[in-house]
C-alpha cells in the first residue's frame, strides 16, 4: 500500500471497537472465574466476598474509562502512557510505563489465546492435551492478519466479537425470561463441595478477599489500548476515540456484572485443582461461564455450543488489541531511540511489521515455557497495567494543573477558552485524581497479594527491559556524536586509495571487477589470487601473460589451505597501509535467481567481507555477475512490474 494511502487505513467506531476493545470486552469471560478460583480456597462461607469483590471493580472500571477518555482529549497524537509520562513525569516514569505496557501487552496476547483454547477444550476435552500446539497456531495466525493491514483485518476481528456480545446478551435475556416463569437454574458444580484449603479469619480474610479482587481486574486489561491508538481513528480522532471507549465501558461493565450474578445465583463452583471439589485428579472442569451457558440454555444445546465458539473467538482475538498497541508503543520508542530503529517504520501494508512480529514471538516463547496453563500466566498479568494506569493518570493531573497555571483566556489543547474551560479543567482534574489514587490502591494490593505467586516475574522484567531502554539510547546517542561534523567540515579527496582485486581465475567476473576498480583511478592497482596449489598458481599466471591483462597479479600461498586468512593477513601487511592511505579490496559475486543455488556460491566471499569490515581504512567492494537465472528472474519481474503500473494506470 502506498504511503499516501494512510487515510484509507483510519477507523470508524464500528471497526474500532472490535480492534481496539476485543480483549476489555473479553475479560469479562474469565473475570469472575478469577474471582470464584481465589474465594475456593477458603470454602463456601467466603463465596459471597464475589459480590464486594465485583462491585469494586465495576467501579474502578468506570473511573479508568473515564480517565482514559480525558487522555484521548488531551493527547490525540497518542503513546498512552508513556507520552503522558514523557511529557509530564519525565524520562524515567515514561519508560516505566513504556516497560510496564510492552510487557502487559505480550501477556495480553498469551493469557487471550489460552483462555481462548481453554474455552475450546471445555466443549472438546479431547483437546486439552494439545493446548500448547493450539495457542501457537492461534498466535501465528493473530500476527499473519495483522500483517495484512489494520483496516482488512479489522473486518475477520469484527465478527466475532459483536457475535460474543450478542450471545452474552441473549444468554442474560434467556436467564432473565426462565427465573421470571419459576425454573430453578443451578449450574453443573453446584452440588459439589467447596473445601477449604486453610481457615481464613481476620487478616487473612481480609487478604484473600484482595486477592481476588485482583484476580477480578482482569477485566480493565487493554482499557489503555484507545488512548495508545487515537491516530488510527476516523476524524473526530478524540471525540471518536472517547466515544468508543464509552462504549466499550458500558458493554465491559454490564456483561461482567451479568455473569457475576448468574455465577452467584446458579451457584458455579471452581477450583485450581478438581480434587477441591471432590473429583478425581485430572479431572477436566468447565470454565464458569461455561458452566452458567450450559445451566442458561438447558436442552438448547446448539446455543451453548454457539456461546463456546464466539467466546473461543473473541478470547483468542483479543489478543489484537496487543497487535494493535505493542507495535505502535514500539514505534514510538523507535523514533525516540529507546528501541531498534527497525520498530519505527511501517512495512508494506502500513502496518508495523517489525513490532508484529516481535510480539509474535514474545508471546509464543511465554506460551511454550509455562505450558498453555492459564492459571501459570494470569499470575502474571495486571501488575503492568496497573502500573501504567497509575503513571499515566498521575501524568493528567499534572497536564491539567499545567493548563490551569496559563493566564485565563489562554485556552487548552482541545478546550475553549475562559471561564467555562477553567471549570471544565477542574472535572478532568478531579476524575484523573481520583483514577491516579484508586489505581495506585490496587497496584499496592496487586503487588502484595500476587507478589509470591508469580508476579515477582514481572518485577524483575520490567527493571531489565528498562536498562535495555536506556542502553539502546545510550548506544545511539554514542553514535550521533561520534558521526557529528563540524558546520565548516566537507567532503576531502582521499591522500590513497591502493586497489586491490580478489581473483580466482580469468573469468569474466574476473574481468568485470578489474574492469570496475580502473574507474575508480587508483593509487596503485593489483590483483590477488590465493593458490593452494602451485601448479594451480602457475597455469594462472600463464593465462594472465597470455591475455595480456595489464595488471600485475600478486599471487598468495597457503599451506595451511584457508583462502580467508591470506588475504586478511595480506591486506593488514601490505606496504601500502601508512596513515590514512585507504585499501579498496574489491570481490567479483555472483548473482543467483534461485534460494538453493545461493549456499552453492559466495561463501568465501561472505567470510571474507564479515571479516574484512572491522578493519581500519579497509573499504569492501562488491561487484555483482548475475548468472542466467538471475537474469531470468530479474526480466520476470521487471515484467510483472509493467503489468501492475497498466493495472494502476487503467485503475
Amino acid at each position: 500500500m502506498d504511503s499516501g494511502r494512510l487515510g484509507e487505513t483510519l477507523l470508524p467506531k464500528r471497526v474500532a471497537l472490535p480492534i481496539f476493545c476485543s480483549d476489555p470486552l473479553s475479560s469479562v469471560a474469565y473475570a469472575t472465574e478469577e474471582i470464584l478460583l481465589i474465594l475456593a480456597l477458603g470454602g463456601l462461607a467466603v463465596l459471597h466476598l464475589t459480590w464486594y469483590a465485583a462491585a469494586g471493580i465495576v467501579i474502578l472500571l468506570l473511573v479508568v474509562v473515564a480517565s482514559y477518555r480525558q487522555t484521548c482529549y488531551a493527547y490525540p497524537g497518542g503513546g498512552g502512557a508513556y507520552v503522558v509520562s514523557a511529557e509530564n513525569l519525565g524520562q524515567t516514569a515514561a519508560l516505566t510505563a513504556a516497560s510496564a505496557l510492552l510487557i502487559d501487552y505480550v501477556m495480553t496476547v498469551a493469557v487471550s489465546v489460552v483462555s481462548g483454547v481453554a474455552a475450546i477444550t471445555s466443549a472438546v476435552p479431547s483437546l486439552d492435551g494439545h493446548a500448547v500446539a493450539l495457542s501457537v497456531f492461534f498466535v501465528a495466525v493473530l500476527a499473519w492478519l495483522n500483517l495484512r493491514g489494520v483496516r482488512e483485518s479489522g473486518r475477520w476481528f469484527a465478527l466475532p466479537t459483536y457475535a460474543f456480545i450478542a450471545v452474552i446478551y441473549l444468554m442474560f435475556a434467556v436467564a432473565a425470561v426462565r427465573m421470571a416463569t419459576g425454573s430453578t437454574i443451578r449450574a453443573e458444580s453446584a452440588d459439589l463441595p467447596v473445601h477449604a484449603v486453610s481457615t481464613y479469619s481476620g487478616i487473612a480474610l481480609v487478604l484473600l478477599a484482595l486477592r481476588a479482587f485482583a484476580s477480578g481486574c482482569t477485566a480493565l486489561t487493554g482499557v489503555e489500548a484507545v488512548s495508545n491508538g487515537v491516530p488510527a481513528f476516523a476524524k473526530p480522532k478524540s471525540r471518536n476515540a472517547a466515544m468508543t471507549l464509552a462504549i466499550m465501558g458500558a458493554l465491559s461493565v454490564t456483561m461482567f456484572f451479568g455473569i457475576t450474578v448468574l455465577a452467584m445465583v446458579y451457584e458455579v463452583h471452581v477450583a485450581e485443582d478438581p480434587t477441591e471439589l471432590g473429583l478425581a485428579p485430572g479431572t477436566p472442569m468447565s470454565t464458569a461461564l461455561a458452566q452458567i451457558g450450559r445451566a442458561t440454555f438447558g436442552d438448547w444445546h446448539i446455543l451453548f455450543y454457539v456461546l463456546q465458539a464466539v467466546t473461543a473467538g473473541v478470547l483468542i482475538l483479543a489478543a489484537n488489541t496487543a497487535f494493535n498497541g505493542f507495535p505502535m508503543l514500539a514505534s514510538v520508542l523507535g523514533r525516540d531511540r529507546y528501541a531498534p530503529r527497525q520498530l519505527f517504520h511501517r512495512g508494506d501494508r502500513l502496518v508495523y511489521s517489525n513490532g508484529i512480529v516481535l510480539l509474535a514471538l514474545a508471546a509464543i516463547l511465554l506460551i511454550v515455557a509455562f505450558d498453555a496453563e492459564l492459571t501459570r500466566l494470569i499470575q502474571l498479568y495486571i501488575l503492568g497495567v496497573f502500573v501504567s494506569f497509575t503513571l499515566s493518570q498521575a501524568g493528567m493531573v499534572k497536564h491539567w494543573r499545567r493548563e490551569l497555571a496559563r493566564p485565563a483566556g489562554a485556552g487548552t489543547r482541545g478546550g475553549r477558552a475562559g471561564g467555562v474551560d477553567r471549570r471544565g479543567i477542574h472535572r478532568r482534574l478531579a476524575i484523573n485524581a481520583f483514577g491516579a489514587f484508586l489505581t495506585a490502591v490496587v497496584l499496592v494490593i496487586v503487588l502484595v497479594t500476587k507478589f509470591t505467586h508469580g508476579a515477582w516475574i514481572v518485577v524483575i522484567a520490567m527493571p531489565v527491559l528498562f536498562a535495555g531502554m536506556k542502553g539502546v539510547r545510550r548506544h545511539y546517542d554514542a553514535v550521533s556524536a561520534e558521526v557529528a561534523v563540524g558546520p565548516l567540515e566537507r567532503p576531502r579527496a582521499l591522500a590513497e586509495n591502493h586497489v586491490l582485486v580478489l581473483v580466482a581465475s580469468v573469468n569474466a567476473p574476473s574481468l568485470r571487477a578489474l574492469s570496475y576498480a580502473k574507474t575508480l583511478r587508483p593509487t596503485s592497482l593489483t590483483a590477488v589470487t590465493v593458490a593452494e596449489d602451485p601448479a594451480d598458481a602457475e597455469v594462472l599466471r600463464a593465462t594472465w601473460a597470455a591475455r595480456g591483462i595489464d595488471v600485475p597479479l600478486r599471487v598468495l600461498g597457503s599451506p595451511y589451505r584457508s583462502i580467508v586468512q591470506p588475504i586478511l593477513r595480506h591486506v593488514r601487511e601490505a606496504p601500502e597501509r601508512k596513515g590514512d592511505a585507504v585499501i579498496s579490496v574489491v570481490i567479483p559475486e555472483y548473482v543467483v535467481g534461485h534460494w538453493w543455488e545461493q549456499p552453492l556460491h559466495n561463501q568465501s566471499a561472505l567470510r571474507l567481507k564479515t571479516r574484512l569490515l572491522f578493519m581500519k581504512n579497509v573499504v569492501v567492494i562488491d561487484v555483482p555477475y548475475r548468472l542466467a537465472s538471475a537474469r531470468e528472474l530479474a526480466a520476470e519481474r521487471a515484467k510483472a512490474a509493467e503489468a501492475a503500473k497498466a493495472g494502476e494506470d487503467r485503475t
